[in-house]
């Protein structure tokens, strides 16, 4: 794993995205989480995860770039669909995932985030969906998670003006657990983390399974409909237009085709 670090900490495994200075959600850091979640999977000490970034930022969005290479509309649905099983996979891991929220956690940042079951913020982090700024949608199940934590009414205002709320709002409207000092965030996430690893392991895997049987069955379908909606975004004038002017740090100039 050459972007993710993996760290043991008695019954927590530690993972430390590295790849600064923005931390963006790349392919390849993908498939490192998704080999990391294998080996704690298959490794029965282990009852909690703590999922961090270095630098900066816990993670500012995913690689738009690397968007850029591609070049149909089943292409970009294809890449939504990969970050969204990931996505669910950690949803659904036999332990809890907790993620550790510093500086910013945005776009494809946030949709990891919030795939996570708790989430230790600072106060000063910004959270947010911005891709409407750039022309294009959520494709890691953005749009069917953030309601899930902030109600219809701030998740439609948070995606379609792609505005950021910080750490403290976002521990107010139920988005993260809890807001604390820059200087605290280690400490509190890791404390979490003990509390949990503390106790029983069937128990703590009981509860992982039976919590999400609150989720609609209308969830699944939700999460094709916005990757083909990515797929058919992505791929239209105004996507490559805002794509652009994000990459040359400018305002895009939509022209709604």
């Amino acid at each position: 794993m050459d972007y993710l670090h993996f760290e043991a900490q008695g019954n927590v495994a530690v993972l430390t995205v590295q790849s600064p200075p923005a931390n963006a959600l790349a392919s390849y850091i993908l498939k490192d989480l998704s080999t990391a979640l294998d080996r704690i999977q298959d490794d029965p000490t282990y009852k909690a995860v703590v999922l961090k970034g270095e630098g900066k930022f816990f993670s500012a969005g995913a690689d738009i770039k690397e968007f850029t290479s591609l070049q149909e509309e089943s292409e970009y649905s294809k890449l939504s669909r990969q970050g969204q099983e990931l996505f669910n996979r950690i949803e659904n891991f036999h332990i809890p995932v907790i993620a550790s929220i510093h500086g910013a956690s945005l776009g494809g940042g946030l949709e990891l985030a919030m795939s996570c079951h708790m989430r230790i913020v600072t106060e000063d982090a910004k959270l947010g969906l911005p891709e409407l700024s750039l022309g294009i949608v959520p494709g890691f199940a953005g749009t069917q998670r953030l309601p899930r934590y902030v109600g219809q009414p701030k998740a439609y205002e948070m995606i379609l003006t792609g505005e950021p709320i910080s750490g403290v709002e976002a521990a107010s409207l139920g988005l993260a657990n809890k807001a604390v000092p820059q200087e605290q965030l280690e400490e509190e996430t890791m404390k979490l983390a003990g509390k949990i690893a503390a106790k029983s392991g069937p128990s703590v895997q009981a509860i992982m399974r039976l919590i999400p049987y609150t989720n609609t069955s209308l969830y699944e379908k939700g999460q094709l409909e916005e990757a083909e909606e990515f797929g058919k975004v992505f791929g239209n004038d105004d996507a490559k237009e805002g794509v652009q002017a994000f990459i040359e740090k400018r305002k895009p100039n939509f022209k709604d085709q």
